[in-house]
């Protein structure tokens, strides 16, 4: 299958391509030509099937032309190797917990998948130069990615986030590893970073001299896995025979590569009913909702740090799903933004009543669900790290002591390393072309 830009202003490539490059000599994001859909009889079984059968049936529609069955199936059974399991919290009220991976953070599921899938295009291609995965992260990206790839042949990983901006155990997940694993600490925000990595990926000069990739959820290996699990909250619903015809999922809403996932997973057949897109502070998307104007702005630094973005990439991938129309977007989608005291209280309000501990990310979509949610409709909140990689605040928020998970423990007991960088696109080039 080809895979075009969403600035149509290049030509169309193959998925090796596409990934291998991340983004698009236009500065365009990568999308599939052609989206292949699941057969009904997928969904009257779909209950009885696991995870990692879920997981390889939608990659075979995603990826099946371009990747050998028997290769894609290891790709997808060695990224899954964890469940997801939903929480019912109360009433119609679920949680999918996506933090039962390595990091303990939603973006296992993509990280994984693409370091894999990247090992394979790597080795096919039969190049023995070495690829440089550059990410920007808020939060969790950074320790997803950076664990994902540890130790992986023939590839080095430079991690760029935002000084004093991510929390202490995200921090101490990608930059206590070293080996292949590079730390860049940006004095500057998210969007900083990320300028950082796509301005990287325009630089002819730095592209000659080295072969660049992102593990962003500008990389089509990165976003399109997360769609998987879409469909296993769908199968866990079926399972407990609850109505599947009303599902609305909610998503934390931050780079938007997790809901644009779902917007794919819902094109491929899942029938789900709409989506919720819950915002922190930084409400750009909510305000396009509102008003059919995209205005992208500084960012602002929130409990929910992992969300504080600007200027959204993915944007550009909903826009490009949807021809553009702004009505056709809400029709399906809806909004919500919340503020600091906002995300405390629910974190502190649902505890207190429900006994289930939320991180500040997931408790901006539990929120949305308890709100905005019609009558008949069931509401999944998409709980996307453990509330131990926020300790301090939702320790504050609670007045409870949270156990850190022996694998958080690991990642603090180790050194930190890391290289201060400014914000500067000059120095950072300049890094880079030492580095070779």
């Amino acid at each position: 299958m080809e895979y075009y830009s969403t600035n149509r202003q290049s030509p169309p490539v193959s998925l090796q391509e596409a990934v291998l490059h991340g983004l698009a000599p236009d500065r365009g994001l990568y999308m599939p030509q052609h989206i292949g859909s699941l057969p009904k009889a997928f969904f009257n079984n779909i209950a009885q099937m696991t995870l990692q059968e879920i997981s390889y049936a939608v990659a075979s529609v995603l990826f099946g032309e371009d990747i050998e069955s028997e290769t894609l199936k290891d790709i997808v059974y060695d990224t899954l190797n964890f469940d997801i399991p939903l929480r019912h919290v109360t009433g119609d009220l679920y949680c999918l917990e996506l933090f039962h991976g390595p990091t303990l953070a939603f973006k296992d599921v993509g990280a994984r998948f693409m370091a894999r899938m990247l090992s394979h295009f790597n080795k096919q291609s039969g190049s023995n130069r070495c690829v440089n995965v550059l990410v920007a992260t808020s939060g969790d990206t950074g320790s997803a990615v950076a664990n994902g790839f540890l130790g992986v042949p023939g590839i080095r990983v430079f991690v760029l986030y935002p000084q004093g901006k991510v929390s202490l155990i995200q921090e101490a997940q990608f930059t206590t590893l070293g080996q292949n694993i590079t730390a860049l600490e940006v004095n500057g925000t998210f969007d900083d970073c990320q300028a950082l990595v796509k301005n990287a990926f325009m630089d002819k000069e730095l592209n000659e001299a080295m072969m660049l990739t992102s593990a962003n959820s500008i990389n089509v290996a990165r976003f399109l896995p997360q769609s998987f699990y879409y469909f296993y909250a769908y199968a866990q619903l079926a399972q407990r025979e609850q109505d599947t015809d009303n599902i609305v999922m909610t998503v934390p809403s931050g780079n938007f590569g997790n809901l644009a996932a779902g917007l794919i997973a819902k094109r491929i057949g899942l029938p789900i009913k709409r989506f919720i897109a819950a915002n922190n502070s930084n409400c750009v998307f909510f305000d396009y909702l509102r008003t059919g104007l995209y205005e992208p702005r500084p960012s602002i630094a929130t409990i929910a740090n992992a969300m504080d973005v600007g200027d959204p990439s993915n944007f550009a991938r909903i826009l490009d799903l949807y021809g553009r129309s702004h009505s056709a977007i809400c029709t399906d989608i809806s909004g919500c933004t919340y503020t600091d005291d906002q995300i405390s209280q629910t974190i502190a309000d649902t505890y207190r009543t429900c006994g289930y501990l939320l991180d500040p990310h997931g408790a901006v979509a539990y929120r949305a669900n308890t709100e905005l949610l019609q009558p008949g409709e069931i509401g999944v909140a998409l709980e996307t790290a453990h509330p131990a990689k926020f300790k301090d605040t939702v320790e504050r928020i609670t007045n409870q002591s949270i156990e850190i998970p022996q694998r958080l423990q690991k990642f603090m007991e180790g050194e930190k390393q890391s290289i201060k960088i400014s914000s500067g696109f000059h120095s950072f080039k300049k890094f880079l072309l030492a580095s070779i």
